[in-house]
């Protein structure tokens, strides 16, 4: 008899975590690894607002609450999309959750039936495909490669849509390549959509203070108004405000289906942590100075990565636009021969053949959806990142 269900047999595992658990059991196992496959802030979240999570458990406020979030905190969710974006919701239109990924789970629970198609731009975050298909969506991927900045094109987008969209996915900045798309090109690509009424829009924008060289970031709710009842954001805490481990996401989008969502949550998880929820009130609230300083370090480590892996024989690496990730293409290497005598066929085998030798975790870009592709994060410390970057040019030069 089989035990497990078909839906999560058609699940992958994330790459990433699987990386991570890796590096940590070579460590623990004595082995020297640069570990550069998490992606999160390497800095600490900010005192005040561990201030604000200590002072709400002193006041008590460990009790169950709202479904999809406290008052106080969708009140400053609401706050945050109209002074940092010109948007405006009210409270009945936002859903918090314990991350973003709990915020996609949701959607997709609510509104995919079975066969339902949903558009994923690769490379895409591992997540996406995965999620829609455990609540039995279809993932179409379009593939957005290198060569047109990894974004989607609007002939692209135009093709990929059938009777069955339900849903098309952008991510700007993009988890693995750092692309980001600007006004125009956003308004491109809604122009495609206002023709097509049965295509909902998720907008993952969990990176968008994360962004580089003066950048402005645009959303495509700004860029396209008229889209506003088909268009569910999604953000959280986690990496503007270094909070990871505390998992606050939330959306804002439609009623309808912010009511849905709540459903759906109130049967899994109920609610997120209260004191994550009290926290996070002072994350949006508070103190926003550090932001500028941590996305100052994020820039200046690009902008080393990119030259220290440009340098790398075989490497080819595009300058991100945001995020704190870069996705090179290791095209250059595919079919050459290591010292032990490994021929490296795929990205995949690129990424254990390093691991093995160098001892730098890194994450394959097949996991990604788009290939002969790695990924680096590069929310790690310099000296860090400069050894992972020498061991990563010391192998490529050994491979003949």
């Amino acid at each position: 008899m089989k035990r497990i269900s078909d839906r999560v047999d058609r699940m992958a595992q994330s790459a990433a975590i699987l990386v991570d658990q890796k590096v940590r059991e070579l460590t623990a196992a004595g082995r020297d690894i640069v570990g550069l496959g998490s992606g999160e802030p390497d800095f600490d979240t900010p005192d005040n607002i561990k201030q604000a999570a200590i002072d709400a458990i002193w006041a008590g406020k460990t009790k169950y609450t709202a479904v999809d979030g406290i008052a106080h905190l969708k009140s400053a969710i609401v706050e945050k999309f109209q002074r940092e974006n010109g948007l405006t919701f009210k409270t009945s239109q936002i859903s918090v959750g314990a991350g973003g990924k709990q915020i996609i789970a949701n959607a997709f629970a609510a509104t995919l039936n079975p066969g339902d198609q949903v558009i994923i731009p690769a490379p895409y975050w591992v997540t996406y495909p995965d999620s829609a298909k455990v609540w039995g969506g279809e993932p179409v991927i379009v593939s957005c490669p290198q060569s047109q900045g990894f974004k989607m094109l609007p002939d692209q987008l135009e093709a990929a849509i059938t009777e069955r969209t339900t849903w098309l996915i952008i991510n700007s900045p993009s988890n693995p390549s750092g692309a980001t798309y600007d006004a125009g090109k956003l308004r491109a690509l809604a122009d495609i959509l206002l023709r097509h009424p049965q295509v909902n829009i998720m907008t993952d924008d969990i990176y968008e203070h994360i962004i580089f060289d003066d950048r402005p970031f645009a959303t495509i709710g700004n860029v396209a108004p008229e889209l506003a009842d088909r268009i569910l954001i999604v953000n959280g805490v986690s990496k503007t405000y270094c909070m990871t481990g505390w998992r606050i996401g939330y959306g804002a989008g439609p009623e309808d289906i912010i009511r849905a969502m709540a459903k759906v949550q109130g049967q899994t998880t109920t609610h997120p942590a209260s004191i994550s929820q009290y926290a996070s009130i002072e994350a949006l609230n508070g103190d926003q100075q550090f932001i500028g300083k941590n996305v100052a370090a994020y820039q200046r480590r690009r902008d080393f990565v990119v030259a220290e892996l440009n340098a790398a024989e075989g490497i080819d690496c595009r300058m991100p636009e945001g995020a704190f990730y870069v996705y090179p293409s290791c095209a250059g290497v595919i079919g050459k021969t290591a010292p032990n005598g490994t021929v490296i066929e795929t990205d995949e085998d690129f990424a254990l053949a390093l691991l093995e030798s160098e001892g730098v975790a890194i994450v394959h870009g097949a996991a990604f959806g788009l290939s002969p592709h790695f990924r680096i994060t590069t929310a790690a410390a310099d000296e860090k990142l400069a050894e992972a970057c020498k061991r990563i040019r010391r192998y490529c030069a050994a491979l003949t």
